[in-house]
């Protein structure tokens, strides 16, 4: 069995989810600079996740759910998951961002599972509250591992990619290591850099 991981946000979508939700909020400037420093490793993520999540309270959840079924996916996805499944990988996704943006995503581009967060809504407004599968820089890593299990993926087997610092946890488990368009704490780790807004570039190295 060959298991190919992908992060979502600036991997296999082109952009922060949590980004394109604070924007209606006049609040997207400061939730993408805790972002960026949550990306490069410099705030703990549980802890950015909270804060950020806590800044989107108010926002209606359908407006919520129409921005994230139009996010913009990154060049070469639809291309790149074909061709993996051609070659008989089970894709899935792992993100720190949210259901309601994994989700749609996973049927466009036919994905085997999406494991990600859950935004806490009420009466139909965002609380300001989250919980999930992927809320600590450990996450991935110990998720991966379980899906290996699972499926009988060996390390040698496996492709990773992601770019930032909450996807470093989960390279240990996988042979094939991408860095795409990733922060500096990602590429010390993998050992295929792809630096080009293009998954199929990822294709070059399988």
């Amino acid at each position: 069995m060959k298991l190919a991981v992908f992060d979502f946000d600036s991997t296999l979508m082109d952009g922060e989810t949590i980004d394109f939700l604070a924007a209606p909020l006049g609040l997207e400037e400061k939730v993408a600079g805790i972002t960026e420093k949550a990306m490069a490793g410099e705030l703990d993520f549980f802890e950015s996740l909270i804060e950020r999540v806590s800044l989107l309270k108010g926002l209606p959840y359908a407006k919520a759910e129409e921005i994230c079924r139009d996010l913009p996916l990154m060049p070469g996805a639809y291309e790149l998951i074909s061709e993996l499944k051609k070659q008989d990988y089970k894709v899935v996704c792992f993100s720190g961002g949210f259901r309601i943006g994994t989700t749609p995503a996973k049927e466009k581009l036919g994905l085997d599972a999406d494991f990600s967060n859950i935004l806490h809504q009420k009466d139909g407004v965002l609380t300001g509250l989250v919980g999930g599968d992927m809320m600590f820089g450990f996450s991935k890593g110990d998720m991966i591992q379980r899906v290996q299990a699972m499926l009988g993926a060996k390390v040698e087997d496996t492709l990773v990619a992601g770019d930032g610092a909450n996807d470093v946890s989960m390279f240990p488990y996988a042979g094939k290591r991408v860095a795409f368009c990733a922060r500096d704490i990602l590429k010390k780790e993998a050992n295929i850099i792809v630096d080009e807004k293009d998954l199929t570039k990822i294709l070059d190295h399988i």
